[in-house]
């Protein structure tokens, strides 16, 4: 039974203090992430249960339970804290989707640390750009990416250490790089989590930049209430689902969905870590029977193109509940979808700015292929004059979406350049 019901009816009785309940937080407590997704669902007797299954290139596969998420994770924080890293100090992840990028990031956040996850296929410049701006103290990093990195850390006088997880010790490292395994270092069982509150800085994403340079949005710890919420409520995980999002965690549907929200429910989510290809994402959801599957229109069209004959190949029969994020999802894809799965995907409008879901479509409601749904209890959503940041009455104008600000995933600035993030707001939007 989804956890969604009636929509009026959850919007009409909704407060953000329900996320706080279910949490157990109470105003004024510590907060921290990194705790709440190992932690405490090691604490709730879950500990042996898996909570990442990784597939990665040439067969390589790798199982985490969440007790030993909570001992790596802790194991990451400690390497960090004797390396000197603070609280506050930025520390980038500059990784494919392997395990230690995942474990890494609640690591870092457990020590008060700020995540600064990065997508892999950057280029050195634009490496650059983004580790320049936030000052970052170190970067989290593998042998294959390593060269980019080097070619910038003179430019970066704040850049004092460079990580590598998957050293062979067949090439010398430079001074500041040092060796890491996360697997192979002694396990570290009991981790003083720093003290963050609900306003601390946990997460810098950037932007892509498609106005100017990229901008560093800030979230802080209290995000995990909207992301939980939403992951429940809205992607329906129920504590047997086997989840697979497919996004990157160097984009914020990546952190947001790919570790934050199903990690703080307890949730099994499995992570495919190659190329695509119609043929390696229907194998990886027939091999680990998933449930519930978050991805993009991108892909979407792209199993499309790939035909309905492949999907005939392999036992689908797993999957329950299909979402959808990361731009426009075309009404032909919704009736894609419900044709040769049997289920239609779920959009869900968003983006890094709001942290958390904002518009979507919800398991319990009829779905209009072509329409992102209805605004999440909590948030206030309307379409606005272009001009005059009044709310459009008229059916058929076209305008801005705008939200009334103060939900808890929403961006709190963008790094130093609180300019910018205040003309933002017009009007109370």
């Amino acid at each position: 039974m989804a956890h969604f019901g009636d929509y009026d009816e959850i919007r009409n009785n909704f407060s953000w203090s329900i996320g706080e309940k279910e949490l157990e937080y109470r105003e004024g407590n510590a907060f921290n992430i990194g705790w709440y997704c190992s932690d405490r669902i090691c604490s709730m007797g879950k500990g042996g249960k898996k909570a990442l299954i990784w597939d990665g290139l040439g067969g390589k596969h790798k199982e985490y339970t969440y007790d030993e998420l909570r001992v790596r994770s802790n194991v990451v924080g400690h390497y960090l804290r004797t390396q000197g890293i603070q609280a506050g100090d930025r520390v980038c992840l500059f990784m494919d989707k392997i395990p230690e990028l995942y474990i890494g990031f609640l690591g870092i956040l457990k020590i008060g640390a700020i995540a600064q996850p990065l997508f892999s296929a950057f280029g050195d410049e634009s490496l650059f750009v983004r580790l320049d701006n936030a000052q970052t103290s170190a970067v989290i990093t593998q042998r294959k990416h390593l060269a980019k990195v080097r070619k910038i850390v003179d430019r970066l006088p704040s850049l004092k250490h460079i990580i590598i997880v998957d050293h062979d010790g067949k090439k010398s490292l430079n001074d500041n790089e040092k060796p890491f395994n996360m697997d192979d270092a002694p396990a570290v069982e009991h981790l003083e989590i720093h003290p963050t509150t609900a306003e601390s800085a946990s997460v810098l994403h950037y932007t892509s930049g498609t106005t100017g340079q990229p901008k560093g949005v800030k979230h802080v710890h209290y995000s995990l209430i909207s992301q939980y919420l939403t992951t429940k409520w809205v992607l329906d995980l129920h504590d047997d689902d086997i989840y697979w999002c497919t996004a990157d965690p160097g984009w914020v549907t990546g952190t947001s969905y790919g570790i934050i929200g199903p990690f703080s429910m307890g949730v099994t989510q499995c992570v495919l870590d190659v190329g695509f290809s119609a043929d390696a994402w229907y194998q990886f959801i027939e091999r680990h029977k998933v449930t519930v599957w978050y991805s993009a229109p991108t892909a979407i069209r792209s199993l499309m193109k790939a035909g309905d004959e492949v999907v005939k190949k392999y036992d689908l029969s797993s999957l329950r509940h299909l979402a959808s994020v990361g731009e426009p999802l075309n009404a032909e894809a919704v009736i894609w979808g419900e044709k040769v799965y049997g289920l239609p995907f779920h959009d869900t409008y968003w983006q890094t700015e709001t942290g958390s879901m904002m518009i979507t479509n919800y398991p319990t409601m009829e779905i209009k292929p072509g329409s992102m749904g209805k605004p999440f209890p909590g948030i206030t959503a309307a379409v606005l004059d272009v001009n005059t940041y009044e709310p459009i009455t008229e059916p058929g104008q076209i305008g801005l979406i705008g939200f009334q600000p103060g939900w808890p995933a929403m961006m709190r600035t963008y790094w130093n350049n609180e300019a910018t993030y205040q003309s933002k707001f017009k009007n109370g939007w």
